[in-house]
């Protein structure tokens, strides 16, 4: 069973950090894209692309909104994906998602409603003012 799941979501206080992980499981994954979303409050179903990732290191890319604080890394020999989120500002409050993808690609240009492979089930970030 092909699983994703995501950990490391809580409340800080704004310019605060926490680091988020995705361990993924159930085949292997090293030729899979790997990407970090979130779904903020009062946007309805849409996720917002925030980082991306191969475990390669080929493709590394990250929003314009998280440049700078937010750091995207692999720990192959533990398939695990981290999202490091430092100076977090309240507007970083959602739900945070991992993603999995077979096409080897930017993932900031994919349109609204791609389809990626696989999605872990999300945790919840909440940054205080």
């Amino acid at each position: 069973q092909v699983r994703l799941v995501e950990s490391g979501g809580g409340l800080v206080q704004a310019g605060g950090s926490l680091r988020l992980s995705c361990a993924a499981s159930g085949r292997t994954f090293s030729s899979y894209a790997m990407g970090w979303f979130r779904q903020v409050p009062g946007k309805g179903r849409e996720y917002e692309f925030v980082a991306a990732i191969t475990w390669n290191g080929s493709l590394l890319e990250y929003a314009d909104s998280v440049k700078g604080r937010f750091t995207i890394s692999t720990d192959n020999a533990k398939n695990t994906v981290y999202l490091q989120m430092n100076s977090l500002k309240p507007e970083d409050t959602a739900v945070y998602y991992c993603a999995a993808d077979r096409a080897i690609g930017p993932m900031v240009k994919r349109p609204p409603g791609y389809e990626y492979d696989y999605w872990g089930q999300g945790t919840q970030v909440t940054v205080s003012s």
